[in-house]
């Protein structure tokens, strides 16, 4: 079976730091380095797009130091990764609200988009800012800000005002850390997709861990609602 988008929910990074008796902004450290290790193991299998869930609304809701701190390392990653990313002909999205994001970081969030925005290799998203449900209303207030009539409103305009316009719903989505929920994460755009659940922490998580979730995947049968052999 073909996949083309892959979605992350890089979760234990803070339970990874604690079993070492670190603080948790170390376990957020480790986090980060696997993700271009991740983007590497994408191209190999050849995606089309590959996204991770960078920072969640709810996230906001963290302590103010934890939260900087965060930040800090997302800007540190897209200053020291943005050319080496655009030299392999990646496009970089950010899906959220971006507008909620210190200067600094909306900045050079905004700069790396623009840089990538021509290439045509891997769509590489960073849910930023993001919820799925706030993605939802965004679409539905986009809609009537552009006037649209009921008669207009369908799942395909409403898919065409989300955050994640162009890019093709995840057919595979990866939780790490043993964690069994959606976490408001592309909750429209994963109504078919497939899900794997690993007990690894994310910083432990790395191309062979993904490779054997890419290969469960190929071996499930996506029937969409109708019987097998009748699409």
């Amino acid at each position: 079976m073909n996949i083309g988008h892959v979605a992350l929910i890089m979760d234990g990074n803070g339970r990874w730091a604690k079993a070492r008796n670190l603080p948790r902004i170390e376990g957020h450290r480790n986090g980060v380095k696997k993700v271009n290790e991740i983007i590497d193991a994408a191209i190999e299998h050849k995606l089309k797009a590959v996204t991770f869930y960078t920072f969640s609304m709810e996230n906001w809701q963290r302590p103010s130091t934890e939260v900087n701190a965060l930040m800090g390392i997302l800007n540190s990653y897209i200053k020291s990764e943005m050319k080496r990313l655009h030299k392999m002909n990646i496009v970089f999205r950010a899906l959220g609200d971006i507008r909620r994001l210190p200067d600094k970081t909306r900045k050079l969030v905004q700069d790396f988009q623009e840089l990538t925005e021509n290439n045509t290799g891997l769509i590489l998203s960073s849910a930023l800012s993001y919820g799925g449900r706030a993605e939802i209303v965004a679409s539905v207030k986009s809609m009537i800000e552009k006037g649209m009539g009921i008669d207009e409103i369908d799942e395909s305009t409403l898919a065409d005002n989300l955050y994640t316009k162009g890019i093709p719903d995840p057919d595979l989505i990866i939780r790490t850390s043993g964690e069994m929920r959606l976490s408001n994460f592309l909750l429209w755009q994963s109504a078919y997709s497939e899900f794997y659940f690993t007990d690894t922490l994310w910083p432990d998580f790395g191309k062979e861990e993904f490779r054997k979730a890419i290969e469960e995947f190929k071996i499930r049968e996506r029937r969409y609602g109708a019987l097998p052999g009748n699409r």
